[in-house]
């Protein structure tokens, strides 16, 4: 049966199997409580009681989803992202819904859109720029549309939903969902357009509306890149990506009612751009961004700062859980040199930390000896007299806490992690030191 034509599509939203595996999704992601204040714990005990009653409601059409709840959040660029945060009921009753409708809507969807889509990544968006760039594009039309999430038009939307959903009471759900409001500062506001970020469905919607825009820069024979609204189209000369630019403006903006943003938009080579945290050199080599490196300082900063109080087993295990995030994430950059001295720096950070304990001359002495210190190292370092940082240097310090020692405690080399991506298990002989 094709889903498209399917006027039962509600019943298989709803069915228990399926909303059996959305709740094991809702429940693993986790998150705040909405404007109901009820927590994913919480919701446990509701939904045994409550369920039977939401689910009649949602097949006779009086459901009523509650407000979300706007938030900001920092964006790492400056400012601040809002976002939405929808009950966990909803969260679930939309999970259920994106479940259902993606099998329906992502076969359809370009292979040039990444974001939000099974079996897909920002990763494999990042290489096929790689490959574009490497195939003689040069120049990138770089197109910022202005807050997207907040512009999308539910008359559009709900147009293009249902071109392959005949399910009246599901299209009436998704509509009811998009007007549901935003709760900001204690008052509800009404939401007349756009698809707030933080719920579960709002990225399969994203990509509904944005499609139009894949195929119509398919029907162009452009090469371009979507994750999500970031979007590059490759080009071979800075006159074509002009030309690009401004057509492509105009059909965001007539065909879509969208807003393109001029300053932040524009023609760039390809070693000027920044997409998904990386750059790019002019051969195609992946790099990650100056901006994406000094945010990963920045945090192994506050997690090996002085002054927070827990234990060196709680501050190693989260500091080693960020390193593997990012370098899972930006490891892919083909950027060895700086690994070893970021290795390095973050050791010293740990040792610093370590130090720091021993506040007194004596304890420093007697604890460096009890680690296996020679005595005149250990005098020599306990008695000197500068800050931690320099502390964290000197030969005592390091005959301490040695790479090996921090390693069984738990910390993580990022060449190690680095290596494992390029090379595998096997470590190159010319990278073997740091």
């Amino acid at each position: 049966m094709e889903p498209a034509l399917s006027e039962n599509l509600m019943e298989a939203v709803l069915a228990s199997e399926n909303v059996r595996q959305a709740w094991k999704r809702v429940k693993s992601n986790g998150g705040a409580a909405g404007v109901d204040g009820i927590t994913v714990d919480e919701f446990v005990e509701t939904i045994r009681t409550s369920w039977a009653g939401i689910r009649e409601s949602l097949m006779n059409g009086t459901y009523q989803p509650a407000p979300v709840l706007r938030v900001e959040i920092p964006k790492k660029s400056g400012g601040k992202r809002p976002l939405g945060i929808p009950t966990v009921c909803d969260r679930l009753i939309q999970q259920s819904i994106q479940q259902v409708l993606t099998p329906v809507f992502d076969p359809k969807f370009s292979g040039s859109s990444y974001g939000f889509r099974p079996n897909r990544s920002a990763h494999e968006a990042v290489r096929r720029v790689q490959e574009l760039i490497r195939s003689g594009h040069r120049f990138v039309v770089d197109i910022d549309i202005e807050k997207f999430f907040d512009r999308v038009n539910h008359d559009i939307l709900m147009m293009l939903v249902s071109r392959h959903v005949s399910d009246k009471r599901l299209l009436r759900l998704i509509g009811t969902y998009l007007r549901s409001g935003v709760k900001v500062d204690g008052r509800v506001e009404p939401t007349r357009e756009g698809t707030p970020q933080g719920g579960p469905l709002s990225p399969l919607l994203a990509n509904i509306y944005l499609d139009v825009l894949d195929k119509e820069l398919e029907k162009r024979g452009l090469n371009f890149v979507r994750y999500a609204d970031d979007l590059l189209i490759l080009v071979k000369s800075k006159a074509a990506g002009d030309r690009v630019l401004r057509s492509v403006t105009r059909f965001l903006e007539k065909r879509l009612k969208l807003t393109v943003n001029q300053e932040k938009s524009g023609v760039r080579e390809a070693d000027d751009t920044n997409y998904l945290g990386f750059t790019f050199t002019r051969e195609g080599k992946i790099l990650w961004s100056d901006e994406s490196y000094r945010s990963f300082r920045h945090r192994v900063k506050e997690l090996t700062g002085r002054s927070w109080g827990v234990s060196m087993k709680y501050r190693l295990s989260k500091l080693s859980t960020y390193i593997r995030g990012w370098v899972n994430y930006f490891g892919i950059a083909e950027y060895y040199r700086p690994i070893p001295e970021l290795d390095s720096w973050i050791r010293r950070r740990v040792r610093m930390c370590c130090i720091k304990v021993w506040r007194r001359p004596r304890t420093r002495i007697r604890n460096l000896k009890a680690m296996g210190v020679l005595l005149h190292t250990a005098i020599r370092t306990g008695c000197i007299e500068r800050g931690w940082w320099y502390l964290s240097s000197v030969l005592g310090v390091q005959n301490a806490f040695t790479n090996r020692w921090l390693k069984q405690k738990g910390l993580v080399s990022v060449k190690e992690l680095w290596c494992k991506i390029h090379y595998g298990n096997e470590i190159r002989p010319k990278l073997a030191s740091c």
